[in-house]
Protein backbone atom coordinates (compact mmCIF):
# COMPACT_ATOMS: atom_id res chain seq x y z
CA UNK A 1 0.00 0.00 0.00
CA UNK A 2 2.82 2.38 0.91
CA UNK A 3 4.58 1.63 -2.39
CA UNK A 4 1.39 2.35 -4.33
CA UNK A 5 0.93 5.70 -2.56
CA UNK A 6 4.55 6.58 -3.24
CA UNK A 7 4.17 5.79 -6.94
CA UNK A 8 0.96 7.83 -7.15
CA UNK A 9 2.60 10.81 -5.48
CA UNK A 10 5.65 10.66 -7.74
CA UNK A 11 3.46 10.40 -10.85
CA UNK A 12 1.36 13.36 -9.67
CA UNK A 13 4.50 15.42 -9.01
CA UNK A 14 5.93 14.64 -12.43
CA UNK A 15 2.67 15.71 -14.05
CA UNK A 16 2.68 19.00 -12.15
CA UNK A 17 6.27 19.70 -13.16
CA UNK A 18 5.47 19.03 -16.80
CA UNK A 19 2.44 21.33 -16.69
CA UNK A 20 4.44 24.10 -14.99
CA UNK A 21 7.21 23.79 -17.57
CA UNK A 22 4.58 24.04 -20.31
CA UNK A 23 3.31 27.28 -18.75
CA UNK A 24 6.73 28.95 -18.47
CA UNK A 25 7.31 29.94 -22.13
CA UNK A 26 3.70 31.10 -22.53
CA UNK A 27 3.95 33.28 -19.43
CA UNK A 28 7.28 34.68 -20.66
CA UNK A 29 5.94 35.49 -24.12
CA UNK A 30 2.84 37.16 -22.68
CA UNK A 31 5.09 39.35 -20.58
CA UNK A 32 7.71 40.24 -23.18
CA UNK A 33 5.43 40.66 -26.18
CA UNK A 34 2.25 42.04 -24.61
CA UNK A 35 3.27 43.39 -21.20
CA UNK A 36 0.90 41.00 -19.39
CA UNK A 37 2.06 40.02 -15.89
CA UNK A 38 0.41 36.72 -14.92
CA UNK A 39 -0.14 35.97 -11.24
CA UNK A 40 -1.89 33.39 -9.05
CA UNK A 41 -3.59 35.00 -6.06
CA UNK A 42 -1.08 37.83 -6.02
CA UNK A 43 2.01 35.70 -6.66
CA UNK A 44 3.63 36.83 -9.96
CA UNK A 45 4.71 34.01 -12.28
CA UNK A 46 6.96 36.01 -14.61
CA UNK A 47 10.46 34.48 -14.53
CA UNK A 48 9.22 31.97 -11.95
CA UNK A 49 10.72 28.48 -11.85
CA UNK A 50 8.53 25.42 -12.36
CA UNK A 51 8.67 24.81 -8.62
CA UNK A 52 7.55 28.38 -7.88
CA UNK A 53 4.59 27.95 -10.24
CA UNK A 54 3.59 24.76 -8.43
CA UNK A 55 3.90 26.49 -5.05
CA UNK A 56 1.75 29.41 -6.26
CA UNK A 57 -1.03 26.99 -7.20
CA UNK A 58 -0.72 25.22 -3.85
CA UNK A 59 -1.12 28.55 -2.01
CA UNK A 60 -4.64 29.00 -3.44
CA UNK A 61 -5.88 26.59 -0.76
CA UNK A 62 -4.86 29.15 1.86
CA UNK A 63 -7.53 31.52 0.56
CA UNK A 64 -10.25 29.32 -0.95
CA UNK A 65 -12.17 26.18 -0.04
CA UNK A 66 -10.96 24.20 -3.04
CA UNK A 67 -7.64 23.63 -4.78
CA UNK A 68 -6.72 25.05 -8.16
CA UNK A 69 -4.90 22.44 -10.22
CA UNK A 70 -2.30 23.23 -12.82
CA UNK A 71 -4.18 21.21 -15.42
CA UNK A 72 -7.21 23.44 -14.78
CA UNK A 73 -5.39 26.73 -15.19
CA UNK A 74 -3.18 25.92 -18.19
CA UNK A 75 -6.08 26.34 -20.69
CA UNK A 76 -6.73 29.83 -19.28
CA UNK A 77 -3.10 30.87 -19.79
CA UNK A 78 -3.17 29.49 -23.34
CA UNK A 79 -6.40 31.38 -24.04
CA UNK A 80 -4.82 34.62 -22.75
CA UNK A 81 -1.93 34.19 -25.18
CA UNK A 82 -4.42 34.27 -28.08
CA UNK A 83 -6.05 37.53 -26.95
CA UNK A 84 -5.01 41.00 -28.12
CA UNK A 85 -4.49 42.82 -24.82
CA UNK A 86 -2.86 46.02 -23.60
CA UNK A 87 -0.28 45.82 -20.76
CA UNK A 88 -1.80 44.81 -17.43
CA UNK A 89 -1.40 42.56 -14.42
CA UNK A 90 -3.84 39.68 -14.67
CA UNK A 91 -4.52 37.35 -11.75
CA UNK A 92 -5.42 34.32 -13.80
CA UNK A 93 -5.78 32.29 -10.62
CA UNK A 94 -8.73 34.33 -9.39
CA UNK A 95 -10.39 34.32 -12.82
CA UNK A 96 -9.96 30.57 -13.26
CA UNK A 97 -11.23 29.83 -9.76
CA UNK A 98 -14.34 31.92 -10.31
CA UNK A 99 -15.07 30.22 -13.61
CA UNK A 100 -14.42 26.67 -12.38
CA UNK A 101 -15.63 26.69 -8.78
CA UNK A 102 -17.94 29.67 -8.27
CA UNK A 103 -20.09 29.25 -11.37
CA UNK A 104 -19.69 32.88 -12.40
CA UNK A 105 -19.57 32.13 -16.15
CA UNK A 106 -23.36 32.41 -16.69
CA UNK A 107 -23.20 29.96 -19.55
CA UNK A 108 -20.19 31.57 -21.26
CA UNK A 109 -17.34 29.54 -22.66
CA UNK A 110 -13.92 30.02 -21.08
CA UNK A 111 -12.87 32.29 -23.95
CA UNK A 112 -16.05 34.34 -23.72
CA UNK A 113 -15.65 34.63 -19.94
CA UNK A 114 -12.10 35.98 -20.31
CA UNK A 115 -13.19 38.40 -23.04
CA UNK A 116 -15.86 39.76 -20.69
CA UNK A 117 -13.60 39.98 -17.61
CA UNK A 118 -10.74 41.61 -19.53
CA UNK A 119 -12.84 43.96 -21.64
CA UNK A 120 -11.13 47.04 -20.19
CA UNK A 121 -7.65 46.00 -21.39
CA UNK A 122 -8.45 45.03 -24.96
CA UNK A 123 -5.80 46.53 -27.18
CA UNK A 124 -7.20 49.26 -29.42
CA UNK A 125 -4.02 50.43 -31.15
CA UNK A 126 -0.28 50.84 -30.84
CA UNK A 127 1.11 51.99 -27.50
CA UNK A 128 2.71 55.38 -28.05
CA UNK A 129 3.47 56.77 -24.62
CA UNK A 130 6.72 54.92 -23.93
CA UNK A 131 9.03 56.86 -21.65
CA UNK A 132 12.81 57.23 -21.58
CA UNK A 133 14.14 56.73 -18.04
CA UNK A 134 17.42 57.90 -16.49
CA UNK A 135 18.58 56.68 -13.09
CA UNK A 136 20.53 59.45 -11.40
CA UNK A 137 22.60 57.54 -8.87
CA UNK A 138 23.27 53.80 -8.78
CA UNK A 139 23.17 52.76 -5.12
CA UNK A 140 20.90 50.25 -3.41
CA UNK A 141 17.62 51.64 -4.80
CA UNK A 142 19.13 52.61 -8.16
CA UNK A 143 20.34 49.08 -8.86
CA UNK A 144 17.06 47.50 -7.80
CA UNK A 145 15.15 49.92 -10.02
CA UNK A 146 17.49 48.91 -12.83
CA UNK A 147 16.69 45.23 -12.21
CA UNK A 148 12.96 45.93 -12.29
CA UNK A 149 13.17 48.01 -15.46
CA UNK A 150 15.43 45.49 -17.21
CA UNK A 151 13.03 42.74 -16.20
CA UNK A 152 10.37 44.53 -18.26
CA UNK A 153 12.60 45.31 -21.25
CA UNK A 154 11.20 44.20 -24.60
CA UNK A 155 8.72 45.08 -27.35
CA UNK A 156 6.01 45.89 -24.82
CA UNK A 157 8.27 47.92 -22.54
CA UNK A 158 6.63 51.17 -21.43
CA UNK A 159 9.54 52.51 -19.38
CA UNK A 160 12.83 52.30 -21.27
CA UNK A 161 15.94 52.50 -19.11
CA UNK A 162 18.30 54.51 -21.31
CA UNK A 163 21.02 55.67 -18.93
CA UNK A 164 22.42 55.82 -15.43
CA UNK A 165 24.38 58.78 -14.08
CA UNK A 166 27.23 58.38 -11.58
CA UNK A 167 30.17 60.44 -10.40
CA UNK A 168 33.42 60.09 -12.33
CA UNK A 169 35.37 57.06 -11.15
CA UNK A 170 38.58 55.15 -11.81
CA UNK A 171 39.43 53.21 -14.94
CA UNK A 172 37.60 50.05 -13.84
CA UNK A 173 34.49 51.91 -12.66
CA UNK A 174 32.23 50.57 -15.41
CA UNK A 175 33.10 46.93 -14.66
CA UNK A 176 32.52 47.49 -10.95
CA UNK A 177 29.12 49.10 -11.59
CA UNK A 178 28.15 46.14 -13.75
CA UNK A 179 29.42 43.70 -11.12
CA UNK A 180 27.29 45.32 -8.41
CA UNK A 181 24.26 44.96 -10.69
CA UNK A 182 25.20 41.35 -11.45
CA UNK A 183 25.61 40.20 -7.84
CA UNK A 184 23.85 41.35 -4.69
CA UNK A 185 24.50 40.02 -1.19
CA UNK A 186 20.87 40.51 -0.17
CA UNK A 187 18.83 40.03 -3.33
CA UNK A 188 20.97 37.42 -5.03
CA UNK A 189 22.30 37.13 -8.54
CA UNK A 190 20.84 39.10 -11.44
CA UNK A 191 18.44 36.92 -13.41
CA UNK A 192 20.06 37.08 -16.81
CA UNK A 193 23.13 38.17 -18.72
CA UNK A 194 25.19 41.33 -18.15
CA UNK A 195 28.12 42.49 -20.25
CA UNK A 196 30.09 45.72 -20.62
CA UNK A 197 30.96 47.78 -23.68
CA UNK A 198 33.95 49.77 -22.38
CA UNK A 199 34.47 51.77 -25.55
CA UNK A 200 30.93 53.16 -25.55
CA UNK A 201 30.51 53.13 -21.75
CA UNK A 202 27.46 50.89 -21.91
CA UNK A 203 26.05 48.12 -19.73
CA UNK A 204 24.13 45.52 -21.75
CA UNK A 205 21.64 43.48 -19.73
CA UNK A 206 18.93 41.15 -21.07
CA UNK A 207 18.44 43.28 -24.17
CA UNK A 208 18.62 46.61 -22.35
CA UNK A 209 21.33 48.98 -23.70
CA UNK A 210 22.18 51.29 -20.80
CA UNK A 211 24.50 54.26 -21.29
CA UNK A 212 26.64 55.09 -18.24
CA UNK A 213 27.07 58.86 -17.99
CA UNK A 214 29.77 60.26 -15.72
CA UNK A 215 28.98 63.69 -14.26
CA UNK A 216 29.47 65.67 -11.06
CA UNK A 217 26.17 67.52 -11.37
CA UNK A 218 23.06 67.66 -13.58
CA UNK A 219 24.31 70.91 -15.13
CA UNK A 220 27.02 68.98 -17.00
CA UNK A 221 24.62 66.70 -18.88
CA UNK A 222 22.93 67.06 -22.26
CA UNK A 223 20.81 63.92 -22.54
CA UNK A 224 19.80 64.70 -26.11
CA UNK A 225 23.40 64.02 -27.11
CA UNK A 226 22.69 60.37 -26.26
CA UNK A 227 19.39 60.28 -28.13
CA UNK A 228 17.40 60.63 -24.90
CA UNK A 229 14.40 62.94 -24.95
CA UNK A 230 11.59 63.93 -22.60
CA UNK A 231 13.15 61.67 -19.97
CA UNK A 232 11.93 60.86 -16.50
CA UNK A 233 14.96 61.27 -14.22
CA UNK A 234 14.78 59.19 -11.05
CA UNK A 235 17.02 60.78 -8.43
CA UNK A 236 18.05 58.15 -5.88
CA UNK A 237 21.18 59.90 -4.61
CA UNK A 238 19.62 61.46 -1.51
CA UNK A 239 21.59 64.65 -2.16
CA UNK A 240 18.61 66.93 -2.86
CA UNK A 241 15.14 66.83 -1.35
CA UNK A 242 13.74 70.27 -2.13
CA UNK A 243 12.51 71.95 -5.29
CA UNK A 244 15.58 74.14 -5.70
CA UNK A 245 17.95 71.19 -5.69
CA UNK A 246 15.84 68.85 -7.82
CA UNK A 247 15.08 71.58 -10.33
CA UNK A 248 18.68 71.27 -11.50
CA UNK A 249 17.65 68.14 -13.39
CA UNK A 250 15.02 70.06 -15.30
CA UNK A 251 17.69 72.43 -16.57
CA UNK A 252 19.41 69.56 -18.39
CA UNK A 253 18.44 69.13 -22.03
CA UNK A 254 16.22 66.11 -22.64
CA UNK A 255 14.59 66.01 -19.20
CA UNK A 256 10.83 66.17 -18.79
CA UNK A 257 10.16 65.16 -15.18
CA UNK A 258 11.94 64.22 -11.96
CA UNK A 259 11.05 61.59 -9.36
CA UNK A 260 12.75 61.61 -5.95
CA UNK A 261 13.13 58.27 -4.11
CA UNK A 262 13.01 59.87 -0.67
CA UNK A 263 10.67 62.15 1.29
CA UNK A 264 10.54 65.63 -0.22
CA UNK A 265 10.55 68.98 1.51
CA UNK A 266 8.31 71.95 0.82
CA UNK A 267 5.37 71.73 -1.56
CA UNK A 268 6.57 68.74 -3.57
CA UNK A 269 3.90 66.03 -3.59
CA UNK A 270 4.79 62.89 -1.63
CA UNK A 271 3.09 59.98 -3.37
CA UNK A 272 2.27 56.56 -1.93
CA UNK A 273 1.03 54.54 -4.87
CA UNK A 274 -2.32 52.93 -4.22
CA UNK A 275 -3.33 55.72 -1.85
CA UNK A 276 -2.86 59.15 -3.43
CA UNK A 277 -1.39 58.73 -6.91
CA UNK A 278 -4.47 60.55 -8.23
CA UNK A 279 -2.79 63.72 -6.87
CA UNK A 280 -0.23 63.57 -9.68
CA UNK A 281 -1.21 66.14 -12.30
CA UNK A 282 0.06 66.22 -15.87
CA UNK A 283 1.83 69.51 -15.15
CA UNK A 284 3.72 68.18 -12.10
CA UNK A 285 7.39 68.03 -13.03
CA UNK A 286 8.88 67.08 -9.65
CA UNK A 287 7.32 64.37 -7.48
CA UNK A 288 8.48 62.33 -4.49
CA UNK A 289 7.82 58.62 -3.91
CA UNK A 290 8.03 59.24 -0.12
CA UNK A 291 9.98 56.80 2.06
CA UNK A 292 9.97 53.01 2.30
CA UNK A 293 8.32 53.17 5.73
CA UNK A 294 5.64 55.63 4.64
CA UNK A 295 4.86 53.33 1.71
CA UNK A 296 4.67 50.32 3.99
CA UNK A 297 2.33 51.76 6.60
CA UNK A 298 0.06 54.15 4.69
CA UNK A 299 -1.91 51.53 2.67
CA UNK A 300 -2.60 49.49 5.82
CA UNK A 301 -3.53 52.61 7.77
CA UNK A 302 -5.89 53.65 4.97
CA UNK A 303 -7.57 50.25 5.00
CA UNK A 304 -7.98 50.28 8.79
CA UNK A 305 -9.17 53.89 8.87
CA UNK A 306 -11.74 53.27 6.12
CA UNK A 307 -13.26 50.37 8.07
CA UNK A 308 -12.78 51.20 11.75
CA UNK A 309 -11.60 54.80 11.98
CA UNK A 310 -8.32 55.66 13.73
CA UNK A 311 -8.57 57.88 16.81
CA UNK A 312 -4.79 58.08 17.31
CA UNK A 313 -1.78 55.83 17.39
CA UNK A 314 1.97 55.28 17.53
CA UNK A 315 4.17 53.69 14.86
CA UNK A 316 7.41 52.05 15.96
CA UNK A 317 9.71 51.12 13.10
CA UNK A 318 12.15 48.25 13.52
CA UNK A 319 14.36 49.10 10.56
CA UNK A 320 17.28 47.34 8.91
CA UNK A 321 20.49 49.35 9.01
CA UNK A 322 21.21 51.52 6.00
CA UNK A 323 24.20 52.81 4.08
CA UNK A 324 24.30 56.10 5.99
CA UNK A 325 25.28 54.29 9.21
CA UNK A 326 28.83 53.34 10.13
CA UNK A 327 30.18 49.81 9.76
CA UNK A 328 32.31 50.37 12.87
CA UNK A 329 32.22 53.17 15.43
CA UNK A 330 33.13 56.48 13.83
CA UNK A 331 32.02 60.09 13.63
CA UNK A 332 28.49 60.70 12.35
CA UNK A 333 26.61 63.98 12.34
CA UNK A 334 23.38 62.30 13.52
CA UNK A 335 22.88 61.16 17.13
CA UNK A 336 23.76 57.49 17.79
CA UNK A 337 24.22 56.61 14.10
CA UNK A 338 27.98 56.81 14.51
CA UNK A 339 27.96 53.52 16.43
CA UNK A 340 28.54 50.26 14.59
CA UNK A 341 25.41 49.28 12.66
CA UNK A 342 26.04 45.49 12.59
CA UNK A 343 26.67 45.39 16.35
CA UNK A 344 24.01 47.62 17.88
CA UNK A 345 20.35 48.37 18.20
CA UNK A 346 20.26 52.09 17.50
CA UNK A 347 17.39 54.30 18.53
CA UNK A 348 16.72 56.77 15.76
CA UNK A 349 13.97 58.99 14.45
CA UNK A 350 11.53 58.65 11.57
CA UNK A 351 9.25 61.17 9.95
CA UNK A 352 7.16 58.42 8.39
CA UNK A 353 4.25 58.71 10.85
CA UNK A 354 3.90 62.44 10.21
CA UNK A 355 4.49 61.93 6.49
CA UNK A 356 1.41 59.70 6.34
CA UNK A 357 -0.68 62.87 6.58
CA UNK A 358 0.62 64.02 3.19
CA UNK A 359 -1.00 60.99 1.60
CA UNK A 360 -3.89 60.64 4.08
CA UNK A 361 -4.79 64.14 5.35
CA UNK A 362 -7.51 62.70 7.58
CA UNK A 363 -4.78 61.24 9.81
CA UNK A 364 -2.92 64.54 10.25
CA UNK A 365 -1.82 65.00 13.87
CA UNK A 366 -3.09 61.58 14.95
CA UNK A 367 0.11 59.54 14.75
CA UNK A 368 3.50 59.62 16.45
CA UNK A 369 6.52 57.60 15.41
CA UNK A 370 10.00 56.48 16.28
CA UNK A 371 12.56 54.03 14.91
CA UNK A 372 15.07 51.44 16.01
CA UNK A 373 17.83 50.47 13.58
CA UNK A 374 18.71 46.79 13.98
CA UNK A 375 21.65 44.61 12.83
CA UNK A 376 20.02 43.16 9.70
CA UNK A 377 20.79 44.38 6.15
CA UNK A 378 17.26 44.36 4.76
CA UNK A 379 13.57 43.85 5.63
CA UNK A 380 12.02 45.99 8.32
CA UNK A 381 8.88 45.98 10.43
CA UNK A 382 6.38 48.63 11.46
CA UNK A 383 4.54 48.03 14.73
CA UNK A 384 1.33 50.06 14.62
CA UNK A 385 -0.34 50.62 17.98
CA UNK A 386 -3.75 52.08 17.09
CA UNK A 387 -6.77 53.29 19.02
CA UNK A 388 -9.85 52.76 16.86
CA UNK A 389 -13.26 54.40 16.72
CA UNK A 390 -14.94 50.99 16.58
CA UNK A 391 -14.40 47.86 18.64
CA UNK A 392 -13.52 44.62 16.87
CA UNK A 393 -11.62 41.38 17.44
CA UNK A 394 -8.48 39.77 16.04
CA UNK A 395 -10.25 37.38 13.68
CA UNK A 396 -12.48 40.05 12.14
CA UNK A 397 -9.66 42.57 11.70
CA UNK A 398 -7.30 39.99 10.19
CA UNK A 399 -9.97 38.73 7.83
CA UNK A 400 -10.72 42.27 6.68
CA UNK A 401 -7.06 42.98 5.89
CA UNK A 402 -6.78 39.60 4.14
CA UNK A 403 -9.70 40.51 1.90
CA UNK A 404 -8.15 43.91 1.19
CA UNK A 405 -4.91 42.15 0.22
CA UNK A 406 -6.76 39.81 -2.14
CA UNK A 407 -9.68 41.78 -3.51
CA UNK A 408 -9.25 45.54 -3.44
CA UNK A 409 -7.48 48.37 -5.16
CA UNK A 410 -4.75 48.01 -2.52
CA UNK A 411 -3.93 44.41 -3.47
CA UNK A 412 -0.54 45.39 -4.93
CA UNK A 413 0.36 47.35 -1.79
CA UNK A 414 -0.89 45.12 1.03
CA UNK A 415 0.09 41.49 1.44
CA UNK A 416 -0.97 39.09 4.20
CA UNK A 417 0.65 36.10 5.84
CA UNK A 418 -0.83 33.56 8.23
CA UNK A 419 2.45 31.70 8.74
CA UNK A 420 3.46 30.96 12.32
CA UNK A 421 7.11 30.56 11.34
CA UNK A 422 7.83 33.54 9.06
CA UNK A 423 10.91 35.67 9.80
CA UNK A 424 12.46 38.70 8.14
CA UNK A 425 14.59 36.90 5.51
CA UNK A 426 11.44 35.21 4.19
CA UNK A 427 10.25 38.64 3.03
CA UNK A 428 13.32 39.50 0.93
CA UNK A 429 12.06 40.18 -2.58
CA UNK A 430 8.46 40.94 -1.58
CA UNK A 431 6.88 43.16 -4.24
CA UNK A 432 4.28 44.56 -1.85
CA UNK A 433 4.68 47.76 0.12
CA UNK A 434 3.86 45.94 3.36
CA UNK A 435 2.89 42.48 4.62
CA UNK A 436 0.57 42.06 7.62
CA UNK A 437 1.75 39.35 10.03
CA UNK A 438 -1.67 38.13 11.10
CA UNK A 439 -0.31 35.77 13.76
CA UNK A 440 1.11 38.74 15.67
CA UNK A 441 -2.05 40.89 15.55
CA UNK A 442 -3.36 41.96 18.96
CA UNK A 443 -6.89 43.34 19.36
CA UNK A 444 -8.58 44.37 22.58
CA UNK A 445 -11.86 46.11 21.88
CA UNK A 446 -10.99 49.43 20.25
CA UNK A 447 -7.22 48.95 20.57
CA UNK A 448 -5.23 47.12 17.90
CA UNK A 449 -1.55 46.37 17.45
CA UNK A 450 -0.55 45.41 13.90
CA UNK A 451 2.82 44.08 12.77
CA UNK A 452 3.68 44.93 9.17
CA UNK A 453 6.79 43.53 7.49
CA UNK A 454 8.32 45.28 4.49
CA UNK A 455 11.27 44.81 2.20
CA UNK A 456 12.53 48.36 2.60
CA UNK A 457 14.61 48.01 -0.59
CA UNK A 458 12.80 45.83 -3.13
CA UNK A 459 9.21 46.37 -2.03
CA UNK A 460 9.82 50.11 -1.98
CA UNK A 461 11.44 49.99 -5.43
CA UNK A 462 8.32 48.28 -6.79
CA UNK A 463 6.27 51.19 -5.44
CA UNK A 464 8.66 53.64 -7.11
CA UNK A 465 8.17 51.93 -10.48
CA UNK A 466 4.40 52.25 -10.06
CA UNK A 467 4.79 55.99 -9.46
CA UNK A 468 7.04 56.18 -12.52
CA UNK A 469 4.24 54.72 -14.63
CA UNK A 470 1.75 57.21 -13.24
CA UNK A 471 4.03 60.20 -13.86
CA UNK A 472 4.54 59.01 -17.43
CA UNK A 473 0.81 58.74 -18.11
CA UNK A 474 1.11 54.97 -18.34
CA UNK A 475 -1.70 53.07 -16.64
CA UNK A 476 -1.15 49.35 -16.07
CA UNK A 477 -4.30 48.03 -14.36
CA UNK A 478 -4.56 44.98 -12.12
CA UNK A 479 -7.46 42.65 -12.90
CA UNK A 480 -9.67 41.54 -11.35
CA UNK A 481 -9.90 44.21 -8.64
CA UNK A 482 -12.52 42.36 -6.59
Amino acid sequence: MTLLLEEQYQASWQERQTLAETMQPIIGQLFRNKGIVISIYGKPLVNASAIDIIKAHKAVKLHEEKKLRLREILPFIKALSEMDLAPASVDIGKLAYRYINLDQANGLSMEQFLEKELETIKKTGEIENRKDVVLYGFGRIGRLLARLLIERAGPSSLLNLRAIVVRPGKEDDLEKRASLLRRDSVHGAFNGSISVDKENKVIKANGAFIKVIYAKSPAEIDYTAYGIKDALVVDNTGIWSDEEGLDQHLQSKGVDKVLLTAPAKGDIKNIVYGVNEDMIAAEDRIVSAASCTTNAITPVLKAINDKYGIRNGHIETVHAYTNDQNLIDNYHKAPRRGRSAPLNLVISTTGAAKAVAKALPELAGLLTGNAIRVPTPNVSMAIMNLNLNKSTDKEALNDYVRQMALNSELQNQIDYTASKEIVSTDLVGSRHAGVLDSQATIVDGDRAVLYVWYDNEFGYSCQVVRVMHEMSGIHVPTLPIT
